[in-house]
């Protein structure tokens, strides 16, 4: 499966990754009056939005054959990524009306993009994808 998705990497994780980046940066720019609810925690939708955004950053570091350093430390350089842009877009929250920054909303964040670098990880092993720089 992963050697799948690196043949079409710009298809299946670049454009996903862009997209879904603008669609994250769209969706926290919204006054909170504009938000529909489902009645969940919202350190949930923190949670599992920066899971997404750090499984597809991680995928894209690994497929990507430009840096071996980036390459060779694309977990930690995406959780450094996700986590720093998770703090970017609470300190712009500030200014968007009924919105507001909240340390345990960047706490979810960060776990989250921990958790999308392990899930990563687990299918690296899964699929015995071999890490090799080209």
């Amino acid at each position: 499966m992963l050697k799948y998705l690196e043949k079409r990497k710009v298809l299946l994780v670049y454009t996903p990754l862009v997209l879904y980046w603008l669609l994250l940066l769209t969706a926290t720019s919204l006054p909170a009056n504009d938000i529909p609810t489902l009645g969940i925690n919202d350190k949930f939708y923190h949670l599992g939005a920066y899971t997404i955004l750090s499984f597809l950053l991680n995928l894209a570091l690994i497929y990507q054959r430009k840096s071996k350093l980036l390459f060779e430390k694309a977990g930690i350089t995406t959780i450094i990524i996700a986590s720093l842009y998770g703090a970017f877009d609470e300190v712009h929250q500030i200014f968007i009306p009924g919105r507001f920054a909240e340390i345990l909303d960047w706490t979810a964040d960060a776990i989250g993009a921990c958790l999308g670098v392990y899930i990563v990880y687990l299918m690296i092993r899964r699929f015995k994808y071999p890490l090799e720089f080209d």
